[in-house]
C-alpha cells in the first residue's frame, strides 16, 4: 500500500472498516461519523433498516483528494440480505480529518435496482 497515494491509502482503509463494521454490527458505526446532526440522522436511519444480517462485497472503489483538504471516496459493490437475491449497490463517502480522525461528514446510497 506504500505506493499508492495517501488519499488512496486512507479511503481504502476507511471503506474497509466501514463494511466490516456495517456488517457485523451497524450500531457500532457512530464513531466513524463526525457530531453533525446529519451523521445522527444517517446512524437513526441505519438502526431501522428491516434487515437482520448483511452481507457486502466491494467490486471497485475510487478515491480522490477535494481541493478542501478532504477524501471522496466511492464505492461500486454487491450487497446481499438477510439471504435474499444479490443486489448492487454504489456508495460515496465524504472524509475529513477531524482532529487527527478521519471521519465521514456525509454519505449518499444508491441501491441499483433494475428490470431485466
Amino acid at each position: 500500500m506504500g505506493d499508492k497515494p495517501i488519499w488512496e491509502q486512507i479511503g481504502s482503509s476507511f471503506v474497509q472498516h466501514y463494511y466490516q463494521l456495517f456488517d457485523a454490527d451497524r450500531t457500532q458505526l457512530g464513531a466513524i461519523y463526525d457530531s453533525s446532526s446529519r451523521a445522527k440522522q444517517l446512524l437513526l436511519k441505519n438502526s431501522l433498516l428491516p434487515f437482520q444480517k448483511i452481507q457486502h462485497s466491494i467490486t471497485a472503489q475510487d478515491h480522490q483528494p477535494t481541493p478542501d483538504s478532504c477524501i471522496l471516496s466511492m464505492v461500486v459493490g454487491q450487497l446481499k440480505a438477510d439471504d435474499d437475491q444479490v443486489l448492487g449497490f454504489q456508495q460515496t463517502f465524504l472524509l475529513k480529518n477531524i482532529q487527527g480522525a478521519w471521519v465521514c461528514t456525509n454519505e449518499v446510497f444508491r441501491l441499483a435496482l433494475h428490470n431485466v
